[in-house]
């Protein structure tokens, strides 16, 4: 399942995905994340250490991390923020550290969190509407990617959603 997670108030772009993935038989799922209550991690660790798992602030959030759970990409789509995906976007994946266990494992060279869900892990792609560097939003979505045990599905602009989709 794909996961698409728009971040931005403008459902043109959701729209024009799920139209494209429908018309492919994909199974998706699309959550309007600004009409969501998400708030910050308080870096508390206790999805890690006294409620594995589960994530001690209670808003919206954990909708979306149910829906991780069962996909095998996610997507978010965001406005630019300082060259950068917006605060909200960047909260979303931050949010996920209950998918991962505090176990290290190595993945080549790096030092990795075992992920907590038996899962191929998680491909991620990021679809941007404005202006922003794109080469290193492409390098941050390769980044979180690794984070969730997939590969990078691109960072893409909102202009080129028919090629994002043929990444989905």
């Amino acid at each position: 399942m794909i996961l698409i997670i728009n971040t931005t108030d403008d459902r043109t772009v959701s729209e024009k995905i799920r139209s494209e993935l429908a018309s492919k038989g994909a199974e998706f799922d699309i959550v309007e994340a600004s009409e969501m209550k998400i708030k910050n991690c308080i870096g508390c660790n206790y999805c890690w250490l006294k409620t594995p798992g589960i994530c001690t602030v209670k808003d919206d959030h954990e909708i979306i991390l149910k829906k991780m759970i069962k996909s095998e990409q996610v997507w978010i789509i965001s406005d630019v923020t300082l060259d950068f995906v917006t605060p909200l976007a960047k909260n979303i994946v931050d949010r996920t550290i209950p998918l991962a266990t505090m176990n290290l494992k190595m993945s080549g060279k790096q030092m990795r969190h075992v992920l907590r869900y038996k899962t191929k892990g998680y491909d991620f792609g990021l679809i941007i509407r404005g202006e922003a560097d794109m080469e290193y939003l492409h390098r941050w979505s390769e980044r979180v990617a690794i984070n969730f045990g997939g590969k990078s599905r691109g960072a893409f602009g909102t202009e080129d959603i028919k090629e994002a989709v043929s990444c989905m």
